[in-house]
């Protein structure tokens, strides 16, 4: 496993090594899927996917030609995910980048012995997506985003950013290792700050509108958004953020 800012948002150096490896030795068409916690509108998407095919193109493949990209949004819909899994998996891809914790598990049920290549990952291990950081095992590598102790850095930006804060709404996947962990450690530096905190699911957007839409009825707030499930939702934070003064955001709003 490999922690580097500077892959989060790139796709391209994360998944090209396994296929660098293998240096065009034949011209048979390698194939390699992607599944990503994005809608088809999203631009967030689309400009990764961009990225993706640019870092490719440097390194020698040709788009169509030698190689062919396999991308499947599947927003926020377990069921979708667990979808457009098993849908890459039958291609037989070469190898299989996953986006986000939630993409993780679908594509690992899937197969186990395609390579996959996980972006945007919390906390793999305790995810038991691999068995160690130094070793991971089996068909699952990649990039881990922070630690959780980071996330306890988000309460003491929002009392920066606004020092009469006395309340935080959090965004979680509580159905995720990543967003238990994540919160715990959040409690932590909250409860020291004296910062009351709202836990809000995120299974939908209706969920997640009436939870900040009852937090904010109350000043003093800000928003803080964890990962795991989230990034699906991010317009719609941006909006309700927009329109909720009761909310102070920090940067985790943004967070890729």
């Amino acid at each position: 496993m490999i922690k580097r800012r500077e892959f989060i948002t790139t796709l391209g150096g994360a998944a090209a090594w396994p296929l660098v490896a293998r240096a065009q030795q034949t011209e048979r068409m390698r194939r390699v899927g992607v599944l990503m916690p994005f809608t088809p509108d999203d631009a967030e998407a689309h400009a990764r996917k961009a990225v993706f095919e640019q870092s490719l193109q440097q390194l020698g493949w040709t788009i169509d030609r030698d190689l062919q990209i396999d991308v499947r949004l599947a927003g926020g819909d377990p069921d979708r995910f667990r979808q457009f899994a098993t849908e890459i998996v039958a291609l037989n891809p070469d190898v299989i980048v996953t986006i986000g914790s939630v993409a993780v598990p679908p594509v690992q049920q899937a197969t186990r012995t395609i390579p996959i290549v996980m972006i945007n990952v919390a906390d793999p291990v305790g995810a038991g997506f691999v068995q160690s950081l130094a070793r991971p095992g089996g068909n699952a590598t990649g990039f881990t985003t922070f630690e959780y102790s980071m996330s306890g850095k988000w309460v003491e930006l929002l009392k920066q950013i606004s020092p009469r804060l006395t309340r935080a709404a959090v965004l979680r996947d509580q159905t995720s290792a990543a967003g238990i962990g994540q919160f715990a450690a959040i409690q932590l530096v909250a409860q020291s700050l004296g910062v009351e905190l709202t836990p809000i699911g995120v299974l939908d957007n209706s969920e997640v509108e009436h939870g900040i839409a009852a937090f904010s009825r109350t000043g003093n707030g800000g928003l803080i958004v964890t990962a795991g499930g989230t990034a699906f939702h991010r317009a719609l934070l941006i909006n309700l953020a927009d329109a909720t003064s009761a909310c102070s955001v920090p940067l985790p709003l943004l967070r890729r």
